[in-house]
């Protein structure tokens, strides 16, 4: 099959839906299609059989476009359209395998070369830029009703999570199709395992551990807040925390002397995944204090197949995934999630049964050889929609 794919984001990058969409070309080159990718001016190149990369040309004065809606994704998906346009016009594409919002694109594709698309729904793009943009919220009827258009002139709609698939089943999706991410855990090496632990040196006191960007919907604020009212009981640990960018690493190291756990509080940077299992390795509990949105974390599936004990807020954003079996699940306020830290920092067997069990489940359900079977699956259900 011929598949014009389009990635509205930096590729390739080390962050949530890069990362899934380089797990989505490793599987489609196996599978044996053709892909054409579509995606911004940043990024590093990927090369697999079959897969062939085009980016847009570079706006101007646009660089480090980050996650989530901002200006900057707008200029360059005002760039990428014409672009996609273009290529499905000059090429007999089979399918169009639109990401995030490229699916307005794949609307217009559809309508003006009879492609065909598939929707692949990393999260509902009307409830993400209404929470990110509160000044926006006049437009949210507008922008689901875009969305529900979107959803039902899909071929099928391919969410990452139960919240989304339950969204495009209430906006008459045709099919509907799970695609869960999966574990990133990969083995370390020993030079990487060396450098982990000579910044974190082991102690004696247990050690939290955060692994993700340090945007304000992941609940950072709540985290160091619940440090600070675990360690005024007079708890001793240490929080680590690995990830973001240098502005908002600043601005929450600030933020933690003035709580006064400063000291107690490492602040690592962004990580290469390849490290994960040696940051892992150095932790007793891995924490996701998320506050909005409700699209699962991709670092969820990597968590649970650590071995280690996971600290979570009890939102859909995680208890679509997370169970009181696989982990600790509490309110998202300080006073909760503080009394989780001094309950998992506490009590060994507590943190040794729900890190055995969540890896039980990484090793079943979350695994690379089921996201393979999810991707084979979907697609071979495709010819039959396409006749």
């Amino acid at each position: 099959m011929n598949i014009l794919l389009l990635a509205p984001h930096p590729f390739y990058q080390e962050r949530g839906t890069p990362i899934a969409v380089n797990l989505l070309l490793q599987a489609l080159s196996k599978l044996g299609h053709t892909v054409d990718v579509l995606t911004y001016h940043e990024g590093t190149d990927v090369s697999y059989p079959g897969v062939t990369l085009h980016r847009i040309r570079k706006p101007l004065w646009v660089r480090n476009v980050p996650p989530g809606p901002s200006l900057k994704k707008i200029l360059c998906d005002l760039i990428m359209f014409p672009k996609a346009l273009s290529m499905a016009s000059r090429k007999p594409y089979d399918l169009v395998h639109a990401i995030e919002e490229s699916v307005y694109m794949a609307m217009w594709i559809r309508r003006r070369t009879g492609i065909p698309y598939l929707y692949d729904m990393d999260s509902s793009l009307a409830r993400q830029v209404a929470e990110k943009f509160s000044w926006l919220g006049f437009l949210l009827p507008l922008m689901t009703r875009l969305e529900r258009a979107a959803i039902r002139d899909a071929l099928a709609v391919v969410p990452v999570c139960d919240a989304l698939a339950r969204i495009a089943k209430e906006d008459g999706a045709n099919k509907v199709v799970l695609l869960r991410d999966i574990s990133l855990l990969s083995s370390t090496s020993p030079e990487d395992l060396e450098l982990i632990r000579t910044l974190v040196p082991r102690s004696e006191s247990p050690c939290f551990m955060y692994v993700g960007n340090l945007e304000t919907y992941q609940g950072i604020d709540l985290m160091l807040d619940s440090f600070a009212e675990f360690q005024k009981a007079g708890n001793p640990a240490r929080l680590v925390i690995a990830g973001g960018k240098e502005a908002d690493i600043q601005r929450y190291r600030e933020k933690a002397k003035k709580l006064g756990i400063g000291k107690s509080t490492l602040f690592l940077g962004p990580q290469p995944v390849n490290r994960m299992s040696a940051l892992f390795d150095v932790s007793d509990v891995l924490v996701s204090p998320r506050i909005k949105g409700n699209n699962t974390p991709m670092k969820i599936y990597s968590y649970l197949a650590s071995g280690k004990a996971i600290l979570a807020t009890a939102l859909p954003t995680h208890t679509q995934v997370l169970t009181p079996e696989v982990a600790l699940l509490v309110p998202p306020d300080t006073l909760s999630f503080a009394a989780a830290m001094k309950a998992l920092a506490k009590d060994d067997s507590l943190r040794l049964k729900l890190a055995a069990r969540a890896k039980k489940l990484a090793q079943t359900c979350h695994s690379q050889e089921s996201f393979q079977k999810a991707v084979e699956e979907l697609y071979a259900g495709m010819p039959e929609a396409l006749t």
